[in-house]
């Protein structure tokens, strides 16, 4: 249950009261030149109301995070807010320093939640996180990109057992909700396992800011905010929604020179051709097609295969569901063509 919190929070030991705005810098650890590592946060307080945490860069090199609260909070009015927003627009500094995924000890932060104060540096910022941001929250949005040269569709991926989760996906607004715990040790499913109903929203490729995934972003976060009674007004209804449970990569059968037949979202029919990668001549080694109907929900951005290099990640779907979605996905076409 949300909590209507109206004592001062207090992050990294500065206290925030109810009506005041700060940027802070939450301390993790030390460089190799003994300056300390930060990690920026802002933090909005309103009247009192439950409290919404937002992270993004989890991942050093996933940006779209950045520019989706950087948009919020440059773009929102929030003098109505009711309740607290902590931002964290750069969870991991150091991978974000270098455009990295990891961290400098190599490990990834999003399987070390809840962390541990005297573990590695990855342990120390999953710990901090946990306490200053998580522990404090009463429900969470977790901002990702795809991995590697990977690019993914916008979805929200959520523990559809959860009602908490559950209330808080069908508020975001994404049209398509991949059903899912999480990793173990991954922020999400160690807030809602903490009691902190916390969903991820998946859109695009690392390294890039894409304007139409950040204002899909930014359209969520306001969903959840009005729907919370945190800002005024209503969150509006996607025109579908469709939860999927079965999704998998399909990969090259042979190596060669990439070139992919299918866009990101698109509906695909069993035995649709999806790529056709060939060697350095131009004649054809592998045609890959679609094993079942379903959506593109993630696409290789990289023109160069392996045999088992993933391809083209599909959701399954099938009968009325594939048919609203192939109505959908054309009338957003068209209107991007416009």
């Amino acid at each position: 249950m949300a909590l209507a919190r109206r004592e001062p929070l207090s992050f990294g030991g500065t206290p925030i009261a109810l009506g005041e705005t700060a940027d802070l810098r939450l301390k993790v650890a030390e460089s190799y030149t003994a300056e300390p590592v930060t990690v920026p946060i802002t933090v909005v307080r309103g009247a009192p109301g439950p409290t919404l945490f937002v992270t993004a860069t989890v991942h050093g090199d996933e940006l779209n995070g950045v520019g989706i609260l950087r948009g919020l909070l440059n773009e929102t009015d929030f003098s109505g807010l009711r309740g607290t927003l902590i931002a964290v627009p750069v969870a991991n500094v150091p991978g974000f320093l270098v455009q990295d995924r990891h961290l400098p000890d190599r490990r990834d932060l999003n399987r070390s939640f809840p962390g541990s104060r005297k573990g590695s540096l990855t342990a120390r910022l999953a710990e901090m996180l946990f306490r200053e941001v998580i522990r404090k929250s009463d429900f969470g949005i977790d901002l990702h990109t795809a991995g590697g040269e990977r690019s993914n569709y916008p979805q929200l991926r959520a523990d559809v057992a959860n009602p908490g989760v559950v209330e808080l996906a069908h508020a975001f607004g994404c049209p398509l909700i991949v059903a899912g715990a999480g990793p173990d040790g991954s922020l999400r499913k160690t807030a809602v396992a903490a009691g902190v109903p916390t969903v991820v929203y998946e859109a695009g490729s690392p390294r890039r800011l894409e304007k139409p995934f950040i204002e899909e972003g930014i359209a969520g976060i306001l969903n959840v905010l009005r729907h919370l009674h945190m800002l005024p007004g209503e969150p509006a209804e996607p025109p579908l929604r469709l939860t999927i449970d079965r999704t998998h990569w399909i990969r090259a059968h042979a190596g060669g020179i990439l070139d992919l037949l299918v866009e990101l979202g698109q509906p695909l029919s069993r035995g649709q051709s999806i790529s056709v990668n060939t060697n350095p001549f131009g004649r054809e080694r592998s045609h890959l097609k679609a094993p079942h109907g379903g959506v593109v929900l993630g696409l290789t951005q990289h023109p160069l295969v392996h045999p088992g290099d993933a391809v083209c990640h599909v959701a399954r779907l099938g009968g009325r569901e594939l048919d609203a979605w192939a109505e959908h996905w054309q009338r957003g076409r068209e209107a991007r063509q416009r």
